[in-house]
C-alpha cells in the first residue's frame, strides 16, 4: 500500500532552462511537502543525473536550447530498464502534448502553470509510479514462491 509519506519522499528532478520556472516549481513542490527535489537548467545533465539518482519523477520542459525534451526522453528510455518513463512534460506548445505522450511521457502540464493542477498531477503520477513498483515487486515474489514450491524434476 502506498502511503502519502512515500509519495512525499519520492525523488523529483525539475528540468527547465528558465531559472524563474525552476524556482517556481521547486518552491511549489517544497511547499507541498516534497522532501527530495533537485533541479537543473541543463538538459544534457538529465540522463547522468537520472542514472545516478533514479528519480521517481522528472518534470521536463520540452523546449530548451541545445537539447530538447524529446531528445532527453530518448536518452532516458535507454537508461530506464523498468519500462516506465517517469516524466511529466511542461510545454507552452499545445501541439507538442500528443507527441510527448507518444514519446513516453506519463502526463503534461501547459505553461503558464496552474499550480493546483500541477500539484495534483505530480501527486497522481508519483502514486501510480509507486503502485507500479509495488505490483512489480509482488509479481517477483509470487514468481519466486511458485518456483520454490514446484516439485523437483525426476
Amino acid at each position: 500500500m502506498v502511503r502519502p509519506a512515500d509519495i512525499l519522499n519520492a525523488r523529483i528532478l525539475v528540468v527547465d532552462d528558465q531559472e524563474a520556472n525552476v524556482f517556481l516549481l521547486e518552491s511549489m513542490l517544497r511547499m507541498a511537502g516534497y522532501a527530495s527535489v533537485e533541479s537543473t537548467t541543463n538538459p544534457k545533465e538529465v540522463c547522468d543525473l537520472h542514472r545516478k539518482n533514479r528519480y521517481s519523477l522528472i518534470l521536463l520542459d520540452l523546449q530548451m536550447p541545445g537539447m530538447d525534451g524529446f531528445q532527453v526522453m530518448e536518452g532516458l528510455k535507454e537508461i530506464d530498464d523498468e519500462g516506465y518513463l517517469p516524466v511529466l512534460v511542461l510545454t507552452a506548445q499545445p501541439a507538442h502534448k500528443l507527441r510527448a505522450l507518444e514519446a513516453g511521457a506519463k502526463d503534461f502540464v501547459s505553461k503558464p502553470f496552474d499550480l493546483a493542477e500541477l500539484r495534483a498531477r505530480v501527486y497522481n503520477i508519483l502514486e501510480v509510479r509507486l503502485l507500479h513498483l509495488e505490483a512489480k515487486n509482488h509479481a517477483k515474489c509470487w514468481r519466486r514462491r511458485s518456483e520454490n514450491s514446484r516439485p523437483a524434476a525426476r
